[in-house]
């Protein structure tokens, strides 16, 4: 078998690969032989019919078993001899398919492409330059959360001397009609507690049902935007009855003593709560300033590192990226499939940061190759521990799955890879400078 390495590209790889004819020869008269003993022919005795004749009359099937047997065997063997570490199954081409007519007689020529990691070289990656903001903690970032727990702690209280305001929630049972499509079925809806003026209301709604008491019933007509979701009501027009049962209006909580109680027995005092709440904000910015610290640092790395990564593995990534996209959506109970997005549009961005994300993960490996840096089973009982708490499942159940699907070795990946993100960190140039909103916006780097 001769073979030839020709280099596309630093992930990419051909080899061209020639079996000999005798090596054809042997495997084709070996193969016929077990067919000839093995198979059944019309006016021969089983096993005793001419090998030349169970050659013609199974000629594909034992064309194919030779390829079957042949082909596996001198690719491995040629990614082997030329040391190629392949991902993914490579790609085979008969070069000379005319070959087969008559097997062992010239030989078979292949083209094989074959995906491999690109050699990664370490340029500076120690004392990498970056900045360090700290948002600092005001009173009135105190203050919004404290107003954020009287949102949360507000009650709704009927309404009976007035008709409804801007801010009240009305309680309506709608009928709806489609005046334009006859066809449609109608809109039926009980106890739908619209906020008027609210985020997200339509704006005949507040109109309409501004100055209502319980049991009044108004009449009005909706036309939705182009671009309402869901698509079912984009660009239509709706009829509604709409029969009000309750208008209500929200109370928020004095903020004293006896409120700060009911929210937990740490606080006993308005002044205890409010210290509580600056001191976990503190812990947040902190933790917010970390990492964008790491984001920068990941990003100064890879400036400095650029090289061509698998497609496969951006694929891969991207992949992950849109999936992890879609569940927040459904988390956030959207529908992805009524979103309207451009999904092609999407991974096509997903691809530039999922590169990105690729070269990430293999500069930190070989950053932890070169730094010697190992995970313990300590470390890694401890992550674990931090998954069963986050996902609130049984430990037993956690580390099952985690075996699975092979996420003990994933997970000591991951912590590696912390790790040496870690001593980069610890070995930039880090400069203090003041917050600013400007410079907090931008990308996310996975640095996992």
């Amino acid at each position: 078998m001769k073979t030839e390495l020709i280099d596309v590209s630093p992930t990419k790889k051909e080899i061209k690969i020639e079996i000999a004819p005798d090596q054809i020869r042997t495997a084709y008269d070996r193969i016929s032989e077990k067919y000839a003993k093995a198979v059944r022919v019309p006016g021969f005795r089983p096993g005793h019919a001419p090998t030349s004749v169970v050659r013609t009359r199974f000629k594909s099937e034992i064309r194919s078993e030779v390829l079957r047997e042949l082909l596996p065997e001198a690719v491995n063997n040629a990614i082997m001899e030329h040391s190629l570490a392949a991902i993914g199954e490579p790609d085979v081409h008969l070069d000379n398919s005319e070959a087969l007519n008559q097997l062992g007689t010239e030989p078979i020529s292949l083209k094989v492409g074959v995906e491999v990691f690109p050699e990664v070289k370490l340029d500076k990656y120690k004392g990498l330059e970056a900045t360090r903001r700290l948002r600092p903690i005001t009173d009135a970032d105190v203050d919004r959360t404290i107003e954020g727990l009287r949102e949360a702690s507000a009650s709704l209280q009927p309404v009976e001397d007035r008709g409804s305001e801007l801010g009240d929630t009305v309680t309506v049972s709608l009928h709806g009609t489609f005046p334009n499509k006859a066809d449609e079925e109608d809109i039926k809806a009980e106890d739908v507690e619209i906020v008027l003026g609210g985020p997200g209301v339509q704006a005949e709604f507040t109109d309409n049902l501004l100055g209502t008491k319980a049991d009044e019933v108004k009449q009005f007509e909706v036309t939705y935007p182009e671009d309402y979701n869901p698509k079912e009501l984009a660009g239509q027009k709706v009829e509604y009855e709409a029969q009000v049962s309750a208008v209500r209006r929200k109370e928020l909580p004095e903020v004293d003593d006896e409120w700060a109680k009911s929210l937990g027995e740490e606080f006993d005092s308005v002044d205890k709560l409010r210290s509580t709440i600056r001191e976990d904000l503190e812990k947040r910015a902190v933790a917010e300033a970390d990492h964008h610290l790491r984001t920068e640092v990941m990003g100064k790395l890879l400036e400095a590192h650029q090289f061509e990564v698998p497609d496969s593995l951006v694929e891969q990534q991207a992949s992950r990226r849109l999936e992890s996209v879609v569940r927040e959506m459904i988390g956030r109970g959207i529908d992805p499939r009524e979103a309207g997005l451009n999904w092609e549009g999407a991974r096509d961005e997903m691809k530039v940061q999922a590169t990105d994300d690729v070269r990430a993960t293999m500069l930190l490996e070989q950053i932890a190759e070169e730094e010697k840096i190992d995970v313990t089973n300590e470390e890694v009982e401890a992550e674990i521990e931090a998954i069963t708490i986050a996902s609130r499942q049984p430990k037993e159940q956690v580390r099952a799955a985690l075996t699975k699907d092979g996420g003990e070795r994933s997970i000591a990946h991951r912590l590696r890879n912390r790790k040496a993100l870690d001593l980069l960190v610890e070995n930039a140039q880090v400069t203090e400078a003041p917050w600013s909103e400007a410079k907090d916006e931008g990308g996310e780097q996975n640095d996992e």
